[in-house]
C-alpha cells in the first residue's frame, strides 16, 4: 500500500511524521527560552504593556501579507478564529502574569500538562501552598490544552487559510490586551514601556513577537491539521526541558529532584506518545 494510501493516526504516515514534528519541536524550544525572555522585559506593571507590544509588531505584517486570502475567510471563519483568539489572549495573561510571579524554570516545568503534578506534589511533601505564579501557570498549562483541541473541534476553522486564521487569532488577542491596557489600573501604558526599552528589552521583544509568537501559532495551527492534537501536545511537552535549560544555562536559576524526574518522564512519555502513534499507523495499513 503506497503511503498516500495508508490510514495514518492524526492524516500522516509514519515516513512523514517528522516533516510535521520538527516545527513543532522547534515551536517547543523558542517557547521554551520565551519564560527567561519574558521575565528580563515583563515587570508585574508592564504585562499588558509588553503584550500589546508583543503582538502589535507582527499583526501588520501578517494584515499585508495575508490580505487577500483574509479578505476570503468566511463569517463562519471569522467567529471561529475570534473564538481561538480569546482562548489565546487568556494563555498569555495567564502565562506572562505567571513567570513574572515564578522562576523560568518553574514556568516552563508547570505550563507543559505532562508536569501538572509536580508542583502540587511538591506542595503536598513541604506543607506549601504553591505559589500565585505557579496556580497562574497551572491554568494557563489547562487553557492551552482548551486551545489546541479548539483549532481541531472548529468545524469553521478546518478548511481556512492557516496565515489567515493565525492572524484573527493574534488580531482578537492583541485586542484584547489593549483594552485592557486602557482600563485604569492595569499599569504602565504600552507607549511609556516601549520608549523606555533599551537594546536589550527590544531583542527580547522582537524574539517574543516574531519566534515565539508569529512563528509558533502559525506551526501550531499548520500542524495541527496535519497530525492530531495529542500529537501536537506530546512534541510542545518537551517545552519545559527547553525552558530548563535556558534557566539554568542563561539565568542561573536551579532545578530540584522533583524537576528533574519531571523533565525525565517528559521525555518518556514523549518517546513513548510517538512511538504509540506510529504503532497506530502500522496497524492500520
Amino acid at each position: 500500500m503506497s503511503a498516500a494510501a495508508v490510514p495514518a493516526v492524526g492524516g500522516i504516515s509514519p515516513r512523514r511524521a517528522w516533516v510535521t514534528d520538527l516545527p513543532v519541536l522547534a515551536v517547543a524550544v523558542v517557547w521554551g527560552a520565551s519564560y527567561l525572555a519574558a521575565k528580563g522585559i515583563t515587570t508585574t506593571h508592564t504585562v499588558v504593556a509588553v503584550l500589546v507590544l508583543r503582538f502589535a509588531i507582527v499583526l501588520p505584517v501578517l494584515v499585508a501579507v495575508g490580505w487577500r486570502k483574509l479578505r476570503a475567510l468566511t463569517g463562519a471563519q471569522w467567529r471561529g478564529a475570534g473564538v481561538l483568539g480569546l482562548v489565546l489572549s487568556g494563555i498569555f495573561l495567564l502565562e506572562t502574569y505567571g513567570v513574572v510571579h515564578t522562576s523560568a524554570t518553574n514556568a516552563g516545568l508547570i505550563i507543559s500538562l505532562t508536569m501538572i503534578f509536580t508542583p502540587l506534589a511538591e506542595a503536598a511533601v513541604t506543607r506549601v501552598r504553591p505559589s500565585a505564579g505557579d496556580l497562574l501557570m497551572l491554568l494557563a498549562a489547562l487553557a492551552r490544552t482548551v486551545h489546541v483541541l479548539a483549532m481541531a473541534r472548529i468545524k469553521a476553522v478546518r478548511d481556512a487559510d492557516s496565515l489567515s486564521l493565525t492572524t484573527v487569532q493574534l488580531g482578537g488577542a492583541v485586542a484584547v490586551f489593549a483594552v485592557l491596557a486602557a482600563l485604569p489600573g492595569t499599569g504602565a501604558s504600552p507607549w511609556s514601556t516601549a520608549v523606555g526599552f533599551g537594546a536589550r528589552e527590544w531583542a527580547g521583544l522582537v524574539f517574543l513577537s516574531v519566534f515565539c509568537t508569529l512563528f509558533a501559532f502559525f506551526v501550531q495551527m499548520w500542524s495541527v491539521r496535519r497530525t492530531s492534537p495529542s500529537r501536537v501536545s506530546l512534541l510542545l511537552g518537551t517545552e519545559p526541558l527547553w525552558a530548563a535549560a535556558v534557566g539554568i544555562s542563561l539565568g542561573g536559576e536551579h532545578l530540584g529532584v522533583l524537576g528533574v524526574a519531571g523533565a525525565v518522564l517528559v521525555l518518556a512519555g514523549t518517546a513513548w506518545g510517538r512511538r504509540a502513534a506510529s504503532e497506530g499507523v502500522r496497524v492500520r495499513s
